[in-house]
Order: C-alpha cells, then sequence, then structure tokens
C-alpha cells in the first residue's frame, strides 16, 4: 500500500467518525405493537389507550361476506354454509349427497364388486365431478359451491316404495334453486330436476353448462382390456347413436351433430348416465383421453352438455342418473335406444348375438347356475344345428378324397402346366357331379356364428366373476402361471384355457386334413393358423377360448361318428354313375365361364 491510499483510508474513516458522532439520527425506543381488533390506532383516538377487541367470527365474516358479494353477487346468500351428508339407497344401490351444490358424492353398487373382491363403489368425489354452470349476471355460477338445505334425512328406500328428496338454495323465499332426486326400492335409475324460479333479473338468458368428469376407477383385472371398452356413448335427438373411439389411447374429442338424449360414461361392464326425459340437451362435447403410467385409472372421460334455461325455468329439467351394470336385460328398459351401450358385434352379427344367443344363453340361465355347464349347452346346441352343414362338408371332402387318384393322374400327366391341371380337374368334377366349393360354403355360413360369439362373450357381463374349474372369472383370461416377462402379442400371463383350445384346434385340423386332397403350404397352415391364434386369444375371456375349445372337442366327435356312416365305396360307385350320365352333358354356364377364364389367364402366361 502507498501513501497516497493510506491517506485516503484515513480520511474516509475520519469522516465516519464525525458523521456517526455528530450527525446520524437518535435511535426511537422500540415500540409493542397491540392487538387492535384490525381497528387502525391513531394519537388522541380512544381506542390507543383502550382498545377495542372484535371477535374472530365477526371480523372474518365481514372479510367473507365482502368477499362473497363481489365473486356471487346476487347468490352470495347461499355461498356459505356447512356441507352436511345425505344418504339414500334401495336394495341395489347406495347414494350419497352433499348438501353443499345438492351433488352427488358417491354411488356404491350393493351387488357387485371390484375384481378385487372390494365394495364396488363406481364413482366418488376424488375422481368423479358433475357440475352445472349458471350464467349470472355477475359470470357464471357454479352450483357446486353453493350450498342448498333439506329437511330430509338418510332413507332406506323399500321394495315397491319410492321416495325423494329437495335440495334448496334460496336467496329470498320467492327466489330459489332446487334440486330434487328421487329413487325407487329397486333399480339403478336416480331421478333428478333441477328448477330455477324467480331468478329471471339474477341470470342470463344463455343456456345452463352440465360439465362431467370422470376418472374411471380399476374395476377388472385386466387394465387394456378395460381401456379399449371404456368410452362415452351417446343418442341424439333424431334417433342416431353414436360414440368416441374406444380404443383410442391419446386424446379424442367429438361433439354432437344434433340434441343430446342421453350420454353414458362407459366402461367395460358399468355405466354412469345422464338422460333428458322431458327436453334435450341443445349441445354436447366428449373426450376422453388415457394416462398410461396412471394404473389406477382406466381413462378419462369428459362430458359438456348445454341445458336451455328456459327448460328449467318452466320446470321441465327433468333428467335421471343411470348408476349400474351394462347388462342387456336391465338397460334396453332404461329409455329408447340405451340398450346401444352394450356391444353385440357388425350388424350381421349383431343380429345372432341379440336375438338368439343372448336369449339362449338367458333361458339356460334359469335353470342352471354353473356358466361352465351352460357354455357346454350352448356348444351342443349350436353345433346340432349346424350339424346338416358339417355333414354335407364332410361328404364333399369325401367325394374329393375317393377322386384323389384320378387328380393325381391328371397332375403327372400335364407336369408344371397348372392352367391345363386345373381344366382337367374342373372337367372331370362336372362329369362326376361334385362341387369344389360345396365343402367350403358350409363353413362361410357357420362363420357368423363364431364371430357373433368372439363379440358377444367379451361384454356378457353375466360371466363377470363366474367361477369355473381353475378360472376364477370367466369374463376375463384363466392364469396359471405369471411370467418375469412379458412375450410380445401373448402377454406376461399363461393361459390353460387358452392352450386345451390350441391343441384341439391342431387335433381337428388333423382330421380335417385325413379326408382333404390339399398338400403343400395350404396344408401346413392349418397347424399354423391356432399357434398364432394362441397369441391372440391369450388375453380374451377365459369363457371365450372355453366355448372353442369345447367346439374343436365336439366337431372331432362329429367327425368320427360321421365317418362311420360314410361308405366310401358307395360313393365311388355314385360318382362313376354320375360320370356315365353326364359324359356328354352341355357344360353348365359357371362351368364354361370357369374354363375360359382359366383359358384366358393361361393364354397370358404363355405371351409373358
Amino acid at each position: 500500500m502507498d501513501r497516497n491510499q493510506a491517506t485516503g483510508i484515513m480520511l474516509i474513516l475520519l469522516l465516519l467518525f464525525v458523521y456517526f458522532q455528530f450527525f446520524a439520527p437518535s435511535p426511537q425506543p422500540k415500540q409493542v405493537k397491540k392487538d387492535t381488533g384490525g381497528v387502525n390506532q391513531t394519537p388522541g383516538n380512544q381506542a390507543a389507550t383502550t382498545p377495542v377487541e372484535l371477535p374472530d367470527s365477526l371480523r372474518n365474516d365481514s372479510l367473507v361476506n365482502e368477499n362473497l358479494r363481489r365473486t356471487f353477487g346476487d347468490f352470495a346468500t347461499v355461498a356459505s354454509g356447512q356441507d352436511k351428508e345425505l344418504v339414500l339407497e334401495n336394495q341395489d344401490i347406495k347414494v350419497t349427497f352433499g348438501s353443499k351444490g345438492a351433488r352427488i358424492k358417491e354411488v356404491l353398487l350393493k351387488n357387485y364388486k371390484t375384481y378385487d373382491r372390494k365394495p364396488l363403489i363406481l364413482l366418488d368425489e376424488q375422481t368423479s365431478q358433475m357440475v352445472y354452470t349458471l350464467p349470472a349476471n355477475t359470470g357464471n355460477i357454479n352450483l357446486e359451491n353453493l350450498y342448498f338445505t333439506t329437511t330430509s334425512s338418510n332413507i332406506q328406500v323399500k321394495a315397491g316404495d319410492s321416495t325423494a328428496v329437495t335440495f334448496r338454495a334460496s336467496l329470498s323465499p320467492t327466489q330459489y334453486i332446487e334440486q330434487t332426486y328421487s329413487l325407487k326400492g329397486s333399480g339403478f335409475e336416480l331421478g333428478h330436476q333441477l328448477k330455477l324460479t324467480g331468478l329471471d333479473n339474477a341470470i342470463k338468458n344463455t343456456p345452463v353448462q352440465f360439465y362431467w368428469i370422470d376418472k374411471l376407477k380399476r374395476l377388472e383385472l385386466d387394465m387394456e382390456a378395460s381401456r379399449i371398452t371404456s368410452t362415452i356413448n351417446y343418442y341424439t335427438q333424431d334417433g342416431t347413436f353414436d360414440q368416441v373411439s374406444e380404443a383410442s389411447k391419446s386424446l379424442e374429442e367429438q361433439k354432437a351433430e344434433a340434441p343430446v338424449k342421453w350420454v353414458s360414461l362407459k366402461q367395460k361392464f358399468f355405466l354412469s348416465a345422464i338422460i333428458a326425459n322431458t327436453t334435450a340437451f341443445s349441445a354436447g362435447t366428449f373426450k376422453t383421453n388415457v394416462d398410461q403410467a396412471d394404473s389406477s385409472t382406466v381413462k378419462t372421460l369428459e362430458a359438456s352438455l348445454a341445458i336451455p334455461i328456459a327448460d328449467l325455468k318452466s320446470g321441465k329439467g327433468n333428467f335421471s342418473f343411470y348408476f349400474g351394470p351394462n347388462d342387456y336385460r336391465v338397460v334396453n328398459d332404461v329409455t329408447e335406444g340405451f340398450g346401444e351401450n352394450v356391444y353385440f358385434g357388425w350388424p350381421i352379427v349383431r343380429i345372432i348375438n341379440r336375438y338368439f344367443i343372448v336369449n339362449v344363453f338367458h333361458f339356460l340361465e334359469k335353470f342352471i347356475s354353473n356358466y361352465g355347464i351352460i357354455i357346454i349347452i350352448l356348444v351342443l346346441l349350436i353345433r346340432v344345428m349346424l350339424l346338416p352343414l358339417s355333414y354335407k362338408s364332410y361328404i364333399s371332402l369325401a367325394k374329393t378324397k375317393v377322386l384323389q387318384p384320378e387328380i393325381e393322374e391328371i397332375k403327372a400327366r400335364n407336369g408344371d402346366d397348372m392352367a391345363k391341371v386345373q381344366q382337367e380337374q374342373m372337367k372331370l368334377y362336372q362329369q362326376v357331379g361334385v362341387n369344389p366349393l360345396s365343402g367350403c360354403i358350409p363353413v362361410l355360413l357357420q362363420m357368423p356364428i363364431l364371430l357373433a360369439l368372439f363379440s358377444l362373450f367379451p361384454n356378457l357381463i353375466e360371466l363377470r366373476q363366474k367361477e369355473f374349474l381353475w378360472s376364477s372369472d370367466l369374463s376375463t383370461y384363466d392364469s396359471i402361471a405369471t411370467l418375469p416377462f412379458a412375450i410380445p402379442f401373448y402377454g406376461s400371463h399363461i393361459s390353460l384355457f387358452t392352450i386345451l383350445m390350441t391343441i384341439s384346434s391342431v387335433a381337428y385340423a388333423y382330421f380335417n386334413n385325413q379326408m382333404t386332397t390339399m398338400q403343400g403350404p395350404m396344408k401346413s397352415l392349418q397347424y399354423i393358423m391356432p399357434i398364432m391364434f394362441m397369441f391372440i386369444l391369450n388375453s380374451l375371456p377365459a369363457g371365450l377360448t372355453f366355448y372353442y375349445f369345447v367346439s374343436n372337442v365336439i366337431s372331432i366327435g362329429q367327425q368320427v361318428v360321421i365317418r362311420k356312416f360314410v361308405d366310401e365305396a358307395k360313393i365311388r360307385r355314385v360318382l362313376d354313375e354320375n360320370k356315365l350320365k353326364n359324359k356328354d352333358k352341355k357344360k353348365s354356364k359357371f362351368a364354361q365361364r370357369l374354363e375360359d377364364a382359366l383359358k384366358s389367364a393361361e393364354e397370358a402366361k404363355k405371351k409373358k
């Protein structure tokens, strides 16, 4: 440090000493702050010497009331209170209400359990929220923030009776919002009326918005199967049923093209729905989304509906909720088009399921309690019905087998000329009176039934949690072992019914190949296909794979029995007789067209 720096520092220290010694302000005595109850204390004010303590309740209410008036305007008088619970129940459901918003807080289905045998709470206030929004002059008012009163208490509705509870939020004796819920002694429908009285000066003449968000709780074992069968269904005033894509695992949004009569939030076997009884929702927007990382939520469903405010003022705001099973026998009687919530497959197979298989299944239920046995009987009934087709198919195969030596001779004579081989085969078939397609037609006619069952069983709530042999639930896959890893397309569990179905399918293919002249890759494909289906069906309901297993076993038995009654020597004699009769017979139009097509194909091949 040089002399100049030292001199500077000394001068600065001298200046600081002089300032603090002679010019700095004197410190003020420390005052103790007294609690004045929110009243400002000033010199000369009486409160300065005798503080007035306001009660906490009065001080808080003053601030709260001012805030409520600014936020809720005319509705401030019903924007504070105490939320009290009320329970309304019958033999099927138990509904818990909260007086705040007169809202549904929880719905319990009494006669059902979750996949892990816990009480089945279809919705609760943690996962579901239903909100009415009024277009008030001061801004939109959420009814969930208003406090309603009721004179009712917990009610258990007896069978054959019905009852109603009314919640009212009164601005004055002539101005109020009223919500009434009604319940019968049995069933899953909850009546609901929303009425606005004397509020013309407090609300605008625009629709009331109803918003419903439901994070579907996990109720079934198979999460993936639940996700691809959960969606929003809706039915419009013009009689159109529509839905948001079920299989989508990303955000989906859809708007109704016409006024909406009902909306259902559907999961695999259960529904929550709102139904407009005397009017219709003037508009509707629906959203679905999946959070793959959330193992407790199947899918998030959102519905936004517009209700004409004139209907609520005139007493036409009559609705009903449905909280219950997606059982066709129940939902078909709820309202128009509501039975569409049960998926029966494509239009062709829907008729088979709705008018035949389901009715047979329900008829057998009256006499048999074991659903595995019901499935066996159902297989027997269907196989008996298809027996004439199976017999014709077998006879067609037997005729082809008898002709095998001549077909081999044709192949040897023509070598690699496949067009010539096909022409001579068709000529032989015509001479002996054999239709090569007759063996395929019976199989094709059976396909609608197979597709009908493929669509029905995954949606049949009657199989839910029904035990049979080692399966604890025929509505989902049976698992005899869990793998420490997942196999692509197969999963991480081993389904024994699926393995048995695969083995029986391979055996059935073997029996068929004893009668067919098929060679090469097509013959091998009959053994490969069952293996491929094993991967596809491993995660499908045990009831379905058990059905296919039983069907294969019975089909093999049918073939064994039919074979005993088929005399191949007699078939050979009949074919020879037909050959003599048809020796000079003119070709049919179909045979001629087929022969011309084969010739054209051969000529085109030669040109290339």
